[in-house]
């Protein structure tokens, strides 16, 4: 890659400000291990939020809140951030990170649970838009709930990692990218793109 394409990702990735609310958090989620998603993918997902007028988002992996402050930042004011993790302290934090910025307590509903044992209970093309920050082990469960759980027109975007672009890494979590990522690609319900921002996200539309 040349130096001025690594200049350019740089400056898109800091182009948008986060705010001292998702800064908080981010640096929250240091402390506690859970490494938040970067600039360039949070702007992104707020923009993707706003662009289809997101009002029921599904967010697989809370973390500590910071991808949750970007989407609801996009998302209208009566839109609904449901928000699913196993760690309970994770969402301790992303609970306050939400009241510390205002967020309206109806607007989330913060589900504490292992994803694959809470999505299934969830209606079928419920939500405009599904964001898979979870275990990459389980990203091709994801995508079967996430195509029943979007409505047409609803956007998927899974989180990435920069590893996937170098062809000598072959650990597990990457091979599994690598395959959901072509998997979804092919699939003849989805439109998708590989955005390179922050470690890089997949979009999605259903047809």
């Amino acid at each position: 890659m040349s130096s001025q394409k690594v200049a350019a990702w740089a400056y898109a990735e800091e182009f948008v400000e986060a705010g001292e609310h998702i800064e908080a958090a981010a640096a929250r989620g240091e402390q506690l291990g859970a490494t938040p998603v970067g600039n360039g993918c949070g702007a992104l997902l707020r923009v993707l939020a706003a662009a289809i007028g997101a009002r029921a988002v599904m967010e697989i992996g809370t973390g500590v809140g910071v991808s949750g402050l970007w989407l609801l930042g996009g998302m209208p004011a009566d839109g609904i951030l449901t928000t699913i993790d196993v760690d309970p302290e994770h969402q301790r934090a992303a609970r306050e990170a939400f009241a510390a910025a205002g967020v309206p307590h109806q607007r989330t509903r913060v589900i504490a649970g292992r994803p694959l044992e809470v999505l299934p209970r969830m209606t079928d093309g419920a939500y405009d838009l599904v964001i898979v920050l979870a275990d990459v082990a389980d990203y091709p469960e994801y995508v079967e709930q996430a195509s029943r759980l979007l409505r047409p027109g609803g956007t998927l975007v899974m989180t990435w990692r920069d590893t996937v672009s170098d062809p000598a890494a072959r650990d597990g979590e990457t091979t599994t990218l690598r395959e959901v990522a072509k998997a979804v690609r092919d699939h003849e319900q989805f439109t998708t793109s590989l955005v390179p921002v922050s470690t890089g996200a997949l979009v999605a539309v259903k047809r």
